[in-house]
Protein backbone atom coordinates (compact mmCIF):
# COMPACT_ATOMS: atom_id res chain seq x y z
CA UNK A 1 0.00 0.00 0.00
CA UNK A 2 1.45 3.08 -1.01
CA UNK A 3 1.31 6.46 1.36
CA UNK A 4 -0.53 8.72 -1.19
CA UNK A 5 -2.62 10.78 1.19
CA UNK A 6 -5.72 10.72 -1.35
CA UNK A 7 -7.71 7.71 -2.83
CA UNK A 8 -9.69 9.78 -5.48
CA UNK A 9 -9.37 12.02 -7.53
CA UNK A 10 -12.15 13.98 -9.64
CA UNK A 11 -12.31 16.32 -12.46
CA UNK A 12 -14.56 18.72 -14.31
CA UNK A 13 -14.56 18.12 -17.75
CA UNK A 14 -14.61 21.07 -19.86
CA UNK A 15 -11.79 23.96 -19.41
CA UNK A 16 -10.51 21.00 -16.72
CA UNK A 17 -9.96 18.05 -18.01
CA UNK A 18 -10.45 18.65 -21.75
CA UNK A 19 -10.25 21.71 -23.62
CA UNK A 20 -13.73 21.89 -25.58
CA UNK A 21 -14.04 25.71 -26.62
CA UNK A 22 -13.67 25.10 -29.97
CA UNK A 23 -16.36 22.63 -30.69
CA UNK A 24 -18.80 24.41 -28.01
CA UNK A 25 -18.35 27.49 -29.82
CA UNK A 26 -18.78 26.00 -32.90
CA UNK A 27 -22.27 24.98 -31.37
CA UNK A 28 -23.14 27.58 -30.31
CA UNK A 29 -22.45 29.95 -33.50
CA UNK A 30 -24.40 27.34 -35.52
CA UNK A 31 -27.36 27.79 -32.85
CA UNK A 32 -26.96 31.86 -33.64
CA UNK A 33 -26.72 31.41 -37.07
CA UNK A 34 -30.26 29.73 -37.35
CA UNK A 35 -31.74 33.29 -36.12
CA UNK A 36 -29.52 35.13 -38.21
CA UNK A 37 -26.72 36.41 -35.47
CA UNK A 38 -23.59 37.11 -36.06
CA UNK A 39 -21.11 34.21 -34.89
CA UNK A 40 -19.14 34.66 -31.69
CA UNK A 41 -15.38 34.37 -30.97
CA UNK A 42 -13.81 31.50 -29.19
CA UNK A 43 -12.68 34.02 -26.21
CA UNK A 44 -16.16 35.69 -26.23
CA UNK A 45 -17.45 31.95 -25.44
CA UNK A 46 -14.75 30.46 -22.87
CA UNK A 47 -16.55 31.97 -20.35
CA UNK A 48 -19.83 31.31 -20.77
CA UNK A 49 -18.80 27.45 -20.21
CA UNK A 50 -19.49 25.79 -17.15
CA UNK A 51 -23.41 25.78 -15.72
CA UNK A 52 -24.44 23.44 -19.34
CA UNK A 53 -25.03 24.00 -22.51
CA UNK A 54 -28.19 25.83 -21.93
CA UNK A 55 -26.91 28.35 -20.12
CA UNK A 56 -24.34 28.89 -22.79
CA UNK A 57 -26.90 29.23 -25.60
CA UNK A 58 -28.62 31.86 -23.62
CA UNK A 59 -25.42 33.68 -22.93
CA UNK A 60 -24.32 33.55 -26.32
CA UNK A 61 -27.97 34.95 -27.32
CA UNK A 62 -27.28 37.98 -24.92
CA UNK A 63 -24.25 38.87 -26.01
CA UNK A 64 -25.79 39.26 -29.58
CA UNK A 65 -28.40 41.11 -29.43
CA UNK A 66 -31.06 40.00 -26.88
CA UNK A 67 -32.76 36.38 -25.58
CA UNK A 68 -36.66 36.47 -27.48
CA UNK A 69 -39.32 34.77 -26.06
CA UNK A 70 -39.18 30.91 -27.34
CA UNK A 71 -35.44 30.95 -28.94
CA UNK A 72 -33.70 29.02 -26.33
CA UNK A 73 -35.81 26.36 -26.46
CA UNK A 74 -36.14 26.11 -29.99
CA UNK A 75 -32.51 26.30 -30.17
CA UNK A 76 -31.27 24.29 -27.65
CA UNK A 77 -31.92 21.02 -29.48
CA UNK A 78 -30.80 22.54 -32.71
CA UNK A 79 -27.62 23.15 -30.65
CA UNK A 80 -27.22 19.71 -29.05
CA UNK A 81 -27.85 17.90 -31.91
CA UNK A 82 -24.97 20.07 -34.13
CA UNK A 83 -22.40 19.26 -30.75
CA UNK A 84 -23.00 15.61 -30.67
CA UNK A 85 -22.14 15.63 -34.13
CA UNK A 86 -19.10 17.54 -34.13
CA UNK A 87 -17.96 16.75 -30.14
CA UNK A 88 -14.54 15.85 -30.78
CA UNK A 89 -13.27 17.91 -33.77
CA UNK A 90 -11.34 20.32 -31.94
CA UNK A 91 -11.43 19.35 -28.11
CA UNK A 92 -8.04 17.74 -26.88
CA UNK A 93 -6.65 17.16 -23.39
CA UNK A 94 -4.95 19.77 -21.63
CA UNK A 95 -1.43 19.67 -22.18
CA UNK A 96 -0.03 16.87 -18.96
CA UNK A 97 -3.17 15.28 -18.20
CA UNK A 98 -2.48 12.08 -19.76
CA UNK A 99 0.66 12.07 -17.94
CA UNK A 100 -0.67 12.88 -14.80
CA UNK A 101 -3.80 10.57 -15.30
CA UNK A 102 -0.72 7.78 -15.22
CA UNK A 103 0.62 8.70 -12.30
CA UNK A 104 -2.69 8.48 -10.27
CA UNK A 105 -3.56 5.12 -11.82
CA UNK A 106 0.03 3.85 -10.85
CA UNK A 107 -0.25 5.26 -7.29
CA UNK A 108 -3.92 3.50 -6.73
CA UNK A 109 -5.96 6.54 -6.91
CA UNK A 110 -9.19 6.25 -7.99
CA UNK A 111 -10.12 9.09 -10.76
CA UNK A 112 -13.78 10.46 -12.00
CA UNK A 113 -15.92 13.06 -13.90
CA UNK A 114 -18.20 15.47 -12.28
CA UNK A 115 -19.37 17.89 -15.03
CA UNK A 116 -22.60 20.11 -15.74
CA UNK A 117 -22.55 18.64 -19.31
CA UNK A 118 -25.12 15.97 -19.53
CA UNK A 119 -23.80 12.44 -19.02
CA UNK A 120 -24.57 11.26 -22.29
CA UNK A 121 -22.26 13.80 -23.82
CA UNK A 122 -19.71 13.84 -21.43
CA UNK A 123 -19.60 9.86 -22.04
CA UNK A 124 -19.37 10.37 -25.61
CA UNK A 125 -16.62 13.07 -25.55
CA UNK A 126 -14.44 11.44 -22.96
CA UNK A 127 -15.13 7.98 -25.45
CA UNK A 128 -13.67 9.28 -28.84
CA UNK A 129 -10.62 10.72 -26.31
CA UNK A 130 -10.02 7.73 -25.04
CA UNK A 131 -10.42 8.90 -21.81
CA UNK A 132 -14.11 6.75 -20.65
CA UNK A 133 -12.42 3.76 -19.52
CA UNK A 134 -10.24 5.46 -16.93
CA UNK A 135 -13.14 6.88 -15.42
CA UNK A 136 -14.41 5.22 -11.96
CA UNK A 137 -17.48 6.76 -12.91
CA UNK A 138 -18.48 10.18 -14.87
CA UNK A 139 -21.68 12.25 -12.88
CA UNK A 140 -23.32 14.41 -15.80
CA UNK A 141 -25.53 17.76 -14.64
CA UNK A 142 -28.54 15.30 -15.27
CA UNK A 143 -27.55 12.23 -13.58
CA UNK A 144 -28.66 13.21 -10.38
CA UNK A 145 -31.71 15.73 -10.60
CA UNK A 146 -28.93 18.44 -8.96
CA UNK A 147 -25.66 20.17 -10.15
CA UNK A 148 -22.87 21.46 -9.15
CA UNK A 149 -22.22 23.90 -7.37
CA UNK A 150 -24.39 21.58 -5.31
CA UNK A 151 -22.48 19.08 -3.21
CA UNK A 152 -24.30 16.07 -3.98
CA UNK A 153 -22.85 15.19 -7.30
CA UNK A 154 -19.24 15.36 -5.48
CA UNK A 155 -20.56 12.84 -2.36
CA UNK A 156 -21.93 10.59 -5.04
CA UNK A 157 -18.56 10.21 -7.18
CA UNK A 158 -16.97 9.63 -3.62
CA UNK A 159 -19.59 6.83 -2.69
CA UNK A 160 -19.22 5.31 -6.55
CA UNK A 161 -15.32 5.47 -6.11
CA UNK A 162 -15.84 3.76 -2.84
CA UNK A 163 -14.58 6.21 -0.05
CA UNK A 164 -11.82 7.81 0.80
CA UNK A 165 -9.72 10.93 0.72
CA UNK A 166 -10.48 12.56 -2.49
CA UNK A 167 -9.59 16.17 -3.89
CA UNK A 168 -11.58 18.04 -6.62
CA UNK A 169 -9.91 19.96 -9.71
CA UNK A 170 -11.52 22.45 -11.68
CA UNK A 171 -12.28 25.49 -13.30
CA UNK A 172 -15.25 27.73 -11.96
CA UNK A 173 -16.79 28.97 -8.87
CA UNK A 174 -19.47 26.05 -9.53
CA UNK A 175 -16.28 23.48 -8.78
CA UNK A 176 -14.88 25.08 -6.47
CA UNK A 177 -18.26 25.50 -4.51
CA UNK A 178 -19.43 21.75 -4.77
CA UNK A 179 -15.93 20.84 -3.25
CA UNK A 180 -16.64 23.47 -0.47
CA UNK A 181 -19.89 22.15 0.06
CA UNK A 182 -18.99 18.12 -0.08
CA UNK A 183 -15.97 19.06 2.46
CA UNK A 184 -13.24 17.82 0.27
CA UNK A 185 -10.35 20.60 -0.63
CA UNK A 186 -10.61 22.36 -4.45
CA UNK A 187 -7.93 22.67 -6.40
CA UNK A 188 -8.21 25.20 -9.34
CA UNK A 189 -6.60 25.29 -12.81
CA UNK A 190 -5.15 28.58 -14.30
CA UNK A 191 -5.63 27.30 -17.97
CA UNK A 192 -9.40 26.42 -18.19
CA UNK A 193 -12.46 28.73 -18.88
CA UNK A 194 -12.25 31.39 -16.71
CA UNK A 195 -14.95 33.89 -15.89
CA UNK A 196 -12.28 35.61 -13.63
CA UNK A 197 -8.72 35.06 -12.08
CA UNK A 198 -8.17 31.58 -11.25
CA UNK A 199 -6.89 33.24 -7.51
CA UNK A 200 -10.01 34.60 -7.21
CA UNK A 201 -12.00 31.14 -7.36
CA UNK A 202 -11.58 30.79 -3.59
CA UNK A 203 -10.27 27.72 -4.44
CA UNK A 204 -7.82 25.79 -1.38
CA UNK A 205 -5.24 25.42 -4.50
CA UNK A 206 -4.40 26.83 -8.09
CA UNK A 207 -2.05 24.51 -10.72
CA UNK A 208 -1.10 26.40 -14.00
CA UNK A 209 -0.21 22.95 -15.30
CA UNK A 210 -0.95 18.62 -14.71
CA UNK A 211 2.79 18.96 -13.90
CA UNK A 212 2.24 20.43 -10.87
CA UNK A 213 -1.01 18.18 -9.41
CA UNK A 214 0.77 14.97 -7.49
CA UNK A 215 3.40 16.85 -6.46
CA UNK A 216 0.67 19.44 -4.75
CA UNK A 217 -1.51 16.67 -3.54
CA UNK A 218 1.26 14.48 -2.26
CA UNK A 219 1.98 17.72 0.45
CA UNK A 220 -1.56 17.98 1.11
Amino acid sequence: MNDFPFRIVGFDLDGTLVDTAGDLTAAVNHALSLVGRAPLPEAAVRPMIGLGAKHMLEQGLAATGGVPDGDVERLYPELLRYYEDHIAVHSRPFPGLIEALDRLDALGVRTAVVTNKMERLARILLGELGLADRMATIIGGDTLGVRKPAAEPILAMIERCGGGRTAFVGDSIYDVMAATNAGVPSIAVSFGFLDRPAADLGADHVIDDYGELIPLLETL
